[in-house]
């Protein structure tokens, strides 16, 4: 039953604003009773309710109204948020606030500010060039025993996660997790899949009491490591942020440091796992493409790469980019509305949760020419198709809550890719599909089997 307040129809019986059109009652019973198809084919909901109803459509859940607004121009409306009327902390704190509370994504405001100034100290150019000399060694020892010569078929979404999270607790924790680099995993495993649980009760057994056990072994894991972190002079992440103090004297406390360093942990290296895999995956499907990555990293001539010359990997970007575009991480974006607006001539209603897709907008045709192909070349600079609009191309969101550490991710991805494309090749075979899970994060379901071949 949905409340009185969240009623579509104008209060105003003069106003020319036309109610949001509902999904069938078949589409909402189907986001409530079948989660693994929602996570699988979200997409394909997404589009239907498009071409049935256009730019902004609804659907009557049981405590609460969702709202979905689709193409660029709700994103900007929606990200932007010009007239701050949208929350990002209430919408994210319902998804995902008893697994990872008090991140940044889940703040608003003047906390959210105060927050990300502090934060951003983490990730200055400085810092992000010492993190990348840190991390060239890390993946060139991480990736040496890729390839066996008795191995039929490498699996790259394992390899490439244990790669990251070992990269994410040198860069973040400035510790080498060893035996516990599994249970970390597994941990982080089970956050993510508790923030898209459906029974949301700590009932032993479900993914979502897993979640909360998985959020205690994060919580103590950190608090163990605090104090040493403020006494020292370490530069990883988690160090710079227990000692960071603004010119206005704010700064974390412990509690803080915890909670900040989770959510970070798990959206650094989950996200990066997923955009690598599916650079792999392309790059496989596509071997001239590979060649003109693994040319680039040749002709740059260097074993290493310095985060100086990122910029320089000009088609590296555009492969990045295109990957990121056919399959973003975060796939859809929810905020709340704090009061009642309007958004092309639909009345939005004070409460309603407002969407906007990633994974919908990468794929309109309206904005992209032939939406389902991988062209990397789409964003070279004489095509530039991710211009024709500030907010067609969003992988990272936008707006005050852009991602803090976008420019961390493009490092991170060139520098891997760097090093595997100049010892390895790799394939699919031929009419191989990737199975892929949209939701929570995006990810091969089948481990992406390839052929890998080491470059003498």
């Amino acid at each position: 039953m949905v409340s009185k307040v969240l009623d579509t129809r104008p209060t105003d019986p003069t106003s020319r604003l036309r109610p949001l059109p509902r999904a069938p009652l078949s589409t909402t019973l189907k986001l409530i009773t079948s989660p693994s198809e929602e996570r699988i084919n979200m997409r394909g909901r997404l589009q239907s309710m498009y071409d049935q109803h256009g730019v902004a459509s609804c659907q009557d859940l049981v405590l609460f109204r969702m709202v979905h607004l689709f193409g660029p121009d709700a994103n900007r409306f929606v990200l932007l948020d010009k007239d701050r009327i949208f929350s990002a902390r209430k919408p994210w704190m319902t998804i995902m606030g008893r697994i990872f509370p008090n991140g940044l994504l889940l703040m608003d405001g003047d906390q959210h500010k105060v927050n990300r100034k502090i934060m951003h100290t983490a990730f200055t150019r400085p810092a992000l060039r010492e993190y990348a000399e840190r991390m060239n060694p890390m993946v060139t020892s991480g990736i040496a025993e890729w390839h066996r010569a008795d191995d039929a078929t490498f699996m790259v979404f394992p390899a490439i996660k244990e790669l990251t999270l070992g990269m994410a607790a040198r860069i973040f924790v400035g510790a080498d997790l060893g035996p516990e680099t599994k249970r970390m995993n597994a941990a982080f495993e089970d956050l993510v899949a508790a923030s898209m649980s459906q029974i949301r009760l700590p009932i032993p057994g479900l993914e979502f009491q897993r979640g909360l056990q998985a959020r205690k072994f994060m919580v103590d894991f950190f608090r163990g490591m605090i104090r040493e972190k403020r006494a020292g002079d370490a530069p990883d992440i988690f160090a710079r942020l227990t000692r960071t103090v603004t010119e206005e004297g704010e700064r974390f406390d412990d509690q803080q440091v915890i909670d900040h360093m989770s959510f970070l942990m798990m959206a650094a290296h989950d996200t990066t796992t997923s955009t690598l895999t599916s650079m792999m995956y392309e790059l496989a499907v596509h071997p001239e493409w590979q060649q003109r990555v693994r040319e680039e990293s040749v002709a740059y001539g260097k074993e290493d790469l310095d985060f100086d010359d990122i910029d320089r990997f000009e088609v590296t970007g555009r492969v990045m980019k295109e990957t990121l575009r056919l399959y973003p991480p975060l796939p859809v974006i929810p905020r709340i509305a704090l009061e009642e607006t309007e958004f092309q001539g639909y009345r939005i209603p004070k409460g309603a949760m407002c969407v906007v897709a990633p994974i919908f907008t990468h794929y309109m045709p309206e904005w992209w020419s032939d939406p389902h192909a991988f062209d990397p070349d789409r964003f070279a600079p004489d095509r530039a198709e991710h211009e024709r609009h500030s907010h067609s191309w969003i992988p990272f969101g936008g707006g005050p809550h852009m991602c803090i550490g976008l420019r961390f991710a493009e490092t991170q991805v060139k520098l891997v890719m760097h090093h595997i494309v100049r010892r390895y090749r790799w394939s699919v075979p031929a009419g191989y599909r990737m199975p892929v899970q949209q939701a929570p994060i995006s990810k091969p379901m089948d481990g992406l089997p390839v052929r890998l071949e080491r470059i003498d």
